[in-house]
């Protein structure tokens, strides 16, 4: 991804997915204004100084989830986010793979919307 703005069209648009190694924020794909249709994964890594303080980190974990992405399959047509957390330095890369490629695999564009559940009745008391 290129610039503040696209990162911000994720961030205020995006679904967002939640793991115990990263924060996934994904929306469908749109070609940049002029661009011809080519569907593609776009994924922009974010790594703050809040989350990981020292450089070396940062940039080992950035290079880790590159990696895993790199090697999945098949990435979906999408503009995505992944903020990854202190837990992606440590778990086995196969581990963050996988995480990784369940969380991309699921279906975003049309996310199922759980019924909203009726409120529990008390049940009849004895009637005088």
């Amino acid at each position: 991804m290129r610039g503040e703005r696209e990162f911000r069209k994720v961030r205020q648009h995006g679904q967002v997915i939640r793991h115990a190694l990263f924060t996934l924020r994904v929306t469908d794909y749109r070609p940049r204004y002029g661009e011809t249709w080519q569907p593609r994964a776009i994924i922009g890594i974010v790594v703050p100084k809040k989350t990981l303080k020292l450089a070396v980190k940062r940039n080992r974990v950035r290079r880790r989830v590159r990696e895993a992405l790199r090697t999945l399959p098949t990435l979906p047509p999408c503009r995505a986010t992944i903020h990854p957390n202190v837990a992606a330095l440590s778990v086995p890369f196969g581990e963050l793979q996988a995480a990784l490629g369940e969380a991309l695999a699921g279906d975003f564009k049309n996310p199922k919307k759980k019924p909203a559940q009726k409120p529990a009745q008390k049940p009849a008391g004895p009637a005088s």
